[in-house]
């Protein structure tokens, strides 16, 4: 990032903080994909909330933001184990922010495994959380009762330029690590299993392209949502399976399960917009399959007259080239910085909760006025 792109990053991060700093501030843990432009985002939640620790995703991180980001806060491993068991969770809450009000910034739903123990045996309290992704969203939404108010921006307007980006750029990705063993987009066929914003895009990129694509998603209104806009659209997976080239994972949930896998044609690569352990049951793929990289981020899957190719070990396939979406990021990340007033203000009830319609065009204005040049 050029100093003077640096300069204006901050600049519009400091306004930001300005219309939304909360009274009091409560203490914060962040969940981030720890790209080059990362650390402006993480400078501005530490100006309104006493952040704890970053705990960013670990096949997203740039060493350069890292080392930067730890200068000034400290800098965590992040896995599903550390909250998966409650005593887990508490002995790091507790060795970090003892006592205090705490926001939590999620990625992914991360924290929602404990989040009903946690709030009843932290000595402090969980103010909250903010989830970024419709993944995390759907994680906390499937928890019996909330303990605490769940703010998402999974579903925001102003997150609609980044998972449209997002989706051009998972094409891109995937284009270019076929390309790199001397293979095309063209002449394969795709399957995109998923038609919500993220497999909507990389569906009409493909057309764009000249791709005949399938989509195959078990919502029946995705599904007819699909058809109105020219694309084929699958009965049931195995069927979808059989006939693609190229597979291209985009649920945020499981979108082949170890059965699957040998429905794949042979040779057909297979790519995510996610980490594997949310897209793919890799670890319940037949014993009988060999894995060999046969290429940069390409594993081959070999059996007895079975074989395909799994583009960076079925992590999202964007992030080979930095996943980079420009300032449209810093639309939703601004959104998140207003969810920590909310969070703070401890007027929401438990549940899920959005941020209001005036925020975001406040948001929006004000990110017009920097980036729009």
């Amino acid at each position: 990032m050029e100093s003077f792109e640096r300069a204006r990053l901050d600049a519009y991060f400091a306004k930001i903080a300005a219309q939304f700093a909360p009274d009091e501030q409560a203490a914060a843990f962040l969940v981030t994909h720890l790209l080059p432009e990362r650390p402006g985002f993480v400078r501005a939640v530490a100006s309104l909330a006493k952040l704890r620790a970053v705990l960013p995703k670990p096949k997203s991180i740039s060493p350069a933001a890292q080392r930067e980001v730890e200068r000034c806060v400290p800098v965590d491993a992040l896995t599903r184990e550390l909250f998966a068991e409650t005593d887990t969770a508490l002995d790091y809450f507790e060795s970090r922010a003892a006592g205090e009000q705490v926001a939590l910034l999620d990625v992914g739903g991360y924290f929602a495994p404990t989040l009903v123990d946690l709030h009843g045996r932290f000595s402090g309290q969980i103010a909250g959380v903010i989830e970024d992704t419709e993944n995390g969203h759907r994680r906390y939404e499937d928890l019996d009762k909330l303990p605490c108010p769940v703010i998402s921006v999974a579903r925001s307007p102003l997150k609609d330029p980044e998972d449209f980006l997002v989706g051009q750029s998972v094409v891109f990705s995937t284009e270019a690590v076929m390309r790199g063993r001397g293979d095309i987009l063209h002449g394969r066929p795709a399957l995109v299993i998923g038609f919500g914003k993220l497999g909507s895009s990389i569906a009409r990129l493909l057309h764009a392209k000249g791709v005949q694509v399938t989509v195959f998603d078990i919502d029946p209104v995705r599904r007819t949502q699909a058809l109105s806009q020219g694309f084929a659209v699958a009965r049931d997976r195995e069927s979808a399976l059989t006939g693609a080239g190229l597979v291209l994972c985009a649920t945020g949930a499981v979108s082949l399960h170890g059965e699957d896998f040998p429905h794949l044609r042979n040779g057909a690569y297979v790519a995510t917009v996610t980490s594997s352990e949310d897209e793919l049951e890799l670890n319940r793929l037949p014993d009988v399959y060999t894995r060999t990289m046969v290429g940069d981020h390409v594993t081959r899957y070999q059996t007895t007259g079975h074989y395909f190719y799994l583009a960076n070990g079925g992590n999202a396939v964007n992030f080979l080239h930095g996943a980079s979406v420009g300032p449209f990021i810093f639309l939703v990340q601004a959104e998140i910085l207003a969810g920590i007033r909310m969070l703070t203000r401890g007027d929401l009830d438990p549940g899920m909760h959005e941020v209001s319609a005036a925020d975001r065009a406040a948001i929006a204005a004000t990110w017009l006025s920097y980036f729009n040049r």
